[in-house]
């Protein structure tokens, strides 16, 4: 009968090549998550192009009462607000940031612009509690 050899050692350079390959798949795939999108240098056209609607629309609540949408850093009203919402049609997001000591008579004026268009598609953005 044969004796069998024993093992002493374990090549691990597979298991570091296959670790290797992981790790670039997730730092890659990171980078595109933490900013949203790959950059991309889009060409010109004429004539017959529609004009993209937004997929989403930042709405900001300010302590004071105040409506900001996006980034423009510029005060809106409610009236204002509500015809983004119908030029972004029902499958537009509408994503609320509401400061936690502002009124909250200004957020119902929000929701009840929604409700009034018909409008379901609405994410509050919150902190997660401690």
């Amino acid at each position: 009968m044969k004796k069998m050899k024993r093992v002493d050692s374990i090549n691990v350079i597979p298991f570091i090549d296959i670790m290797l390959v992981l790790l670039v798949m997730v730092l890659t795939t990171a980078t595109f998550i933490r900013t949203g999108l790959i950059p991309v240098d889009l060409p010109d056209a004429k004539g017959t192009a529609t004009e993209h609607k937004p997929s989403e629309l930042k709405l900001t609540i300010q302590k004071d009462g105040t409506l900001m949408l996006g980034e423009e850093k510029t005060p809106i009203t409610l009236t204002d607000f509500e015809q983004r919402v119908i030029a972004g049609g029902k499958e537009m997001t509408v994503v609320l940031y509401s400061d936690k000591d502002a009124a909250f008579q200004n957020f119902v004026g929000v929701m009840d612009v929604l409700k009034r268009l018909g409008h379901e598609q609405l994410y509050i953005v919150t902190d997660k509690q401690k």
